[in-house]
């Protein structure tokens, strides 16, 4: 197992289009090492839903700066689910940032740079004692550029499409193949060409094309990666 020169326990980064399985995958690998789990994306959808509840004006870097003074994250183990749930101001939110509005709204906040900061200040400060897994867009090349294992996930567009389509019936929500495809096309975009942090794969990250991978191949192929030198 790669491991740091002081620690036995390392950083992995999981970056990677929406879709493709990385927090699902990541959520695994950090249960099987023993590792935290930390889901990024969930605390942009959870700032996202806070600016939908409260109409924050995404394009007014005051309205914006005033409402991330108002704003907790915080990730708390479910015992019932046995998996870590977002709290945002105390409230459990992960089932209601995953609805489609959110999804629909959270790349356009994504690209705000006071909530990047804000976000990747946080996120730092969870991975001081490493030992942890966490998925995102620009975790190998903004939060952690020092991770000891880098890897980035992609998957054909349809097949991203028909897992989010899955997971939302799983949701209780009925959205059109169609409408999923769109989404995930113009979130690409906007998180590929954003000025702030855009999504691209660290020069040092694994890719792990996912489209003809169930879930268990998936995680052992990250698993497997622990075993083979990383740079440190």
């Amino acid at each position: 197992m790669a491991q740091n020169k002081n620690s036995n326990t390392i950083i992995i980064a999981i970056d990677g289009y929406s879709g493709c399985g990385k927090s699902s995958t990541a959520k695994a690998v950090a249960s099987r090492l023993g590792y935290a789990y930390i889901d990024t994306g969930a605390m942009y959808r959870a700032v996202t839903l806070y600016f939908y509840r409260h109409k924050v004006d995404h394009l007014s870097k005051g309205q914006v700066r005033k409402a991330l003074t108002s704003i907790l994250l915080e990730f708390k183990f479910d015992e019932a689910t046995k998996s870590s749930h977002i709290y945002l101001n105390g409230e459990n939110i992960e089932s209601l940032i995953r609805q489609m509005h959110i999804s629909e709204r959270v790349s356009q906040v994504s690209t705000i740079a006071e909530v990047r900061h804000f976000l990747v200040a946080q996120q730092r400060l969870m991975g001081t004692k490493k030992g942890i897994v966490m998925d995102g867009r620009d975790i190998g090349t903004v939060v952690f550029p020092q991770a000891e294992l880098k890897v980035f996930m992609t998957a054909q567009v349809p097949v991203r499409a028909l897992r989010r389509q899955k997971e939302l019936e799983g949701l209780g929500q009925q959205v059109k193949l169609s409408e999923i495809i769109n989404n995930l096309e113009k979130r690409d975009l906007i998180d590929s060409t954003r000025q702030e942090s855009p999504l691209r794969k660290a020069e040092d990250a694994i890719e792990i094309d996912t489209t003809d991978l169930e879930f268990e191949e998936q995680v052992k192929k990250v698993l497997e990666l622990m075993k083979e030198p990383q740079s440190m």
